[in-house]
This record gives C-alpha cells, sequence and structure tokens, in this order.
C-alpha cells in the first residue's frame, strides 16, 4: 500500500488553490519536523548558553535577553549584531552545535514533497549547514533545489521584507506561483502580501507548542494565512498530486 493511501484528499477548493503553485517554500525548523520536536528548544538552550558566556548573566535573565532581542529583531542573534557586533559565524556554529540523532527519517513527508509538481525550497532563519544537516535526518535534503539561509540573507531574517525579496531576487521566484508554509505566523504576512499561498503549520492538539506566547497570539486566524494544518504531510498529500 502506497504510504499516501492513509490520507484523504483536501476539498476541491482547497486543491484548486493551489492548482497553479510551481514553486513550494518551507521553512525548516519545527515546519519540515514536527513542532513539538525536541530540536528547537536544544537550539534555543544553546542560544541562552551562549548569551550567559557573553554577558555573564545567569541564565534566566540570559533568556530574558534572549527572547527580548529575538521579539525587537527578528532572531537574537540580529540583536547581538546590532547592538554588540558580534560574530554571525561564531554564533551560528554554536548554536546549531545539537545532537540531532532523535529526528528520524519522514518518509511519509518525502513522499509528499516529492510528488509537488515544481520545484521545493528552504527558506529559513537559520544557517545552511543546520538546513542540511537536519534534513539529511529527515531524509529529504535530496529532494530540495537549495536552501536560502540566514547569511543569504544577508543576515536579516524574517520577517523582514527585503529577506523575501532576496529569496525571489536569488531564485528568480515569481511569488503569485508559490506557496509558503512556516510555523510563526508573522512570517507569512510579506509572502501572501506578494501573492503566495500560505499555510501555517501547528503542532498536533495536545503535543507541546515551542512557539513563543505572542507569536502564539498573532493567531492562526490572522487574514494573511490562507490555510492551516497540523499534519504536513497530510495536507501535501491531500492536494491531491501524483508522483513525479
Amino acid at each position: 500500500m502506497k504510504i499516501d493511501a492513509a490520507f484523504p484528499l483536501l476539498p476541491e477548493a482547497t486543491r484548486a488553490a493551489f492548482a497553479h503553485v510551481d514553486t513550494w517554500v518551507f521553512d525548516l525548523d519545527n515546519t519540515l519536523y514536527p513542532p513539538s520536536s525536541d530540536l528547537w528548544p536544544k537550539i534555543d538552550h544553546r542560544i541562552t548558553v551562549f548569551m550567559a558566556h557573553m554577558f555573564g548573566l545567569d541564565g534566566l535573565s540570559s533568556r530574558a535577553l534572549q527572547k527580548y532581542y529575538y521579539q525587537k529583531y527578528g532572531t537574537t542573534m540580529r540583536g547581538l549584531m546590532e547592538e554588540y557586533q558580534i560574530s554571525s559565524d561564531e554564533f551560528l556554529e554554536f548554536v546549531h552545535d545539537i545532537d540531532r540523532s532523535s529526528i528520524l527519517p519522514d518518509h511519509a513527508l518525502a513522499q509528499a514533497i516529492t510528488t509537488l509538481p515544481g520545484r521545493k525550497l528552504i527558506l529559513t532563519n537559520g544557517s545552511h549547514k543546520h538546513a542540511l544537516q537536519t534534513a539529511r535526518h529527515l531524509g529529504i535534503d535530496h529532494i530540495f533545489e537549495d536552501i536560502f539561509d540566514i547569511v543569504a540573507a544577508d543576515l536579516v531574517p524574517k520577517p523582514a521584507a527585503e529577506t523575501y525579496q532576496r529569496f525571489f531576487d536569488k531564485h528568480a521566484v515569481n511569488p503569485a506561483k508559490a506557496a509558503m508554509f512556516e510555523d510563526i505566523t508573522h512570517n507569512l504576512a510579506v509572502p501572501h502580501e506578494r501573492g503566495m499561498k500560505t499555510v501555517l503549520v501547528t503542532p498536533e492538539t495536545g503535543a507541546r507548542d515551542h512557539r513563543e506566547d505572542w507569536e502564539i497570539a498573532a493567531g492562526a486566524k490572522a487574514s494573511h494565512v490562507d490555510f492551516l494544518t497540523d499534519n504536513l504531510p497530510a495536507f501535501l498529500f491531500g492536494l491531491g498530486h501524483s508522483p513525479a
């Protein structure tokens, strides 16, 4: 039996909304791997440790400052660069030095993405190395044409409009014929404004939600969220595309 046999088709109107899409763009963290995974908390902890070492603060103080920069600048790293001129290379190498053994190959996700017609790209606020290593653990690295990381974005994170424009320009993406999958609501605002179909990926009911309270408060019902799913493979299979 094919893996996709367990996933029903989405409503016809939903499938029709994606009929024109020829470029599929995915965030990495908490999107391509389950939002309930322990991977992001590991990275989050490493950021706290980096700041504790940098400022000589206790864990709670470091974490509070970390979240302040994250909310103000889009990433903690951007805040530290703006205010303390830290090395982005050093920061990215340290915070992404984590154990990924909890991430197992996701055969359903691999098959689901493979069935999508057209190009597949990753757009992440993380590093290229982190995205590639994580995609390899998931068994999906070979499916993607490229990874557009924070360095390719000139160290300006999503949700900045110029980051999306750099991405569109570099990869010759027509946003009117593209779809964006993300776990953070406000990161879908610019894609929606530019004409992309937007899909918010959330944890399954009852699973841990590692997003910040202010990110969750932004709401799945925001006008720039076209569709919502707590099961990315099921949603992709539900679009009804045949294997290439």
